[in-house]
């Protein structure tokens, strides 16, 4: 009796626990992102201001970076514990991105696109040559040009950031554009409706890809196709379509305060994202993105999409597949923690993911104003949701571990939800129009590796949010992350 009075107080006022009986197993300690996916800071000189733009990988040893002051640095021994820095150039204008392409090296600065080299190999860039200039600036401070990206055709591709607030010499044209540049260097505006489009790659299969963040018309952080011709929703650069350069048809009025679904049936131009990054669930400030090119170096995402996100200093994954005709899928939380927010990623030539940062005037979470991480593979394989698919009556989730069959198996063990957004003026979209989708039935496969739902509800135009927080690995651990968020634009057909 005295024993146990004993132990109840020590419980009681934190003093220890009960020890477990010889023999009980202990349950496997939850799984933490750093054990699978570790950073690694690159150490600059404590007088560079690496308030990264840009990032560009060069051999096996050297990066590029280049800062919003206007500096291109360029890294020697950039994987070591003493990378060597030397400025290959200063005195540009905000450069948003770096592209080597044929002995040059590009990037967009506000007013132009532009090439440099290094013909005289004495490690500094010997001028700038101006590629492109057919865009014009107001002068107004939110005026910035991302990229280049070059696609399978030789054309380059810059995204041209809407202004905000005062524009003090007037109206520019095709702010808020996708523009394609061809070889030659001529400018050629092909998708209207951006807003703030941090973010430009081409796919390994040679589609062209943006993210975008959520603002006035954009109701929350998104990643698109860009096609020719299309429109992205915000009406403020539309008037440009009505130029002869333009290459993009005026989409008519646009109306204010429609679900997003209606809104695409009364605007045929409208072209919907790929995949909505729910606010504050997934990022509030998408930027860069890459395609996993590494050949397992990364672990078993391979082909799959990572988006940093500037405000979260994280990075987060995306599935993508394609169902009548257009791009769709499903995102996922990767990896937190960064030192500040995340601009630019890039392939490391170790196949790391490296991570460019910068929070001046764009706040972020870290303790860090600025700097360079890499994000390293340890090689131990997490307990994952892979891939969510779309099917004709359901979702089937593909995982990187096989999983427990009695948890895949309990309906239980799922939670799954949808709903939609508004195309409005006003800042960003509540989700709207909620509703639940029950889970019939769970078939999970017999190694464990995949699990088909059957759903009731299913909505085509809503985001579908999934909670898999019942799931176990046959290990015994739960997921890494347990939430999946699939924009289903079309339901396949049977």
């Amino acid at each position: 009796m005295v024993m146990a009075l004993l132990l109840s107080c020590a419980i009681l006022f934190g003093l220890g626990a009960p020890v477990p009986e010889a023999g009980a197993l202990a349950a496997p300690p939850a799984p933490v992102e750093a054990s699978y996916y570790r950073l690694v800071d690159l150490n600059a000189p404590e007088d560079v201001v690496l308030e990264v733009g840009g990032l560009l990988v060069e051999g096996d040893s050297v990066v590029y970076a280049a800062t919003r002051r206007g500096e291109i640095w360029k890294i020697d021994d950039a994987y070591s514990d003493a990378p060597l820095f030397s400025l290959w150039i200063d005195g540009l204008q905000e450069p948003l991105g770096l592209l080597a392409h044929e002995g040059w090296i590009y990037t967009a600065q506000r007013g132009e696109l532009s090439r440099l080299r290094d013909a005289d190999s004495d490690g500094r860039a010997d001028g700038v040559e101006t590629f492109c200039d057919d865009w014009r600036i107001s002068g107004n401070y939110h005026e910035y040009a991302f990229g280049p990206r070059l696609d399978h055709d030789g054309n380059f591709w810059v995204t041209l950031n809407r202004p905000f607030g005062d524009q003090p010499f007037g109206r520019a044209e095709f702010r808020g554009w996708a523009v394609r540049i061809t070889p030659s260097g001529k400018m050629e505006p092909v998708c209207s409706g951006l807003r703030s489009p941090c973010g430009v790659e081409v796919a390994p299969w040679g589609d062209v890809f943006y993210t975008d963040n959520q603002g006035e018309w954009c109701p929350t952080n998104k990643l698109s196709h860009l096609r020719p011709g299309s429109f992205y929703g915000h009406p403020m650069g539309i008037e440009s379509c009505r130029r002869e350069e333009s290459l993009a048809a005026h989409p008519g009025e646009i109306p204010d305060g429609l679900p997003i679904g209606e809104a695409a049936k009364k605007i045929p131009l409208l072209k919907l994202p790929a995949v909505w990054f729910p606010y504050d669930k997934m990022g509030k400030s998408a930027a860069g993105l890459v395609w996993d090119t590494t050949g397992g170096r990364f672990g078993p995402f391979g082909g799959q999409c990572f988006v940093a996100d500037q405000h979260d200093a994280s990075v987060m994954r995306v599935f993508l597949e394609k169902v009548g005709g257009e791009w769709q899928g499903a995102c996922f939380p990767f990896r937190e923690g960064f030192g500040c927010g995340i601009t630019r990623v890039a392939w490391g030539a170790d196949g790391s993911l490296i991570a460019g940062m910068t929070n001046r005037g764009w706040g972020s979470l870290g303790n860090r104003p600025f700097g360079i991480q890499r994000l390293e593979w340890t090689g131990e394989v997490p307990t994952e949701i892979a891939t969510m698919e779309a099917l004709p009556g359901g979702f089937r989730l593909t995982f990187t571990q096989p999983m427990d069959l009695a948890t895949l198996r309990s309906v239980k063990s799922y939670s799954l939800g949808s709903y939609t957004y508004r195309l409005h003026e006003p800042y960003g979209s509540p989700e709207i129009d909620r509703a639940n989708v029950i889970i019939t039935k769970a078939h999970p496969s017999a190694d464990g590796r995949s699990v088909d739902l059957s759903c009731l509800g299913q909505r085509a135009g809503y985001v579908h949010e999934l909670r898999a927080e019942g799931l176990r690995s046959e290990a015994g651990l739960p997921l890494l992350h347990p939430d999946a968020y699939y924009t289903l634009n079309a339901i396949p057909p049977q």
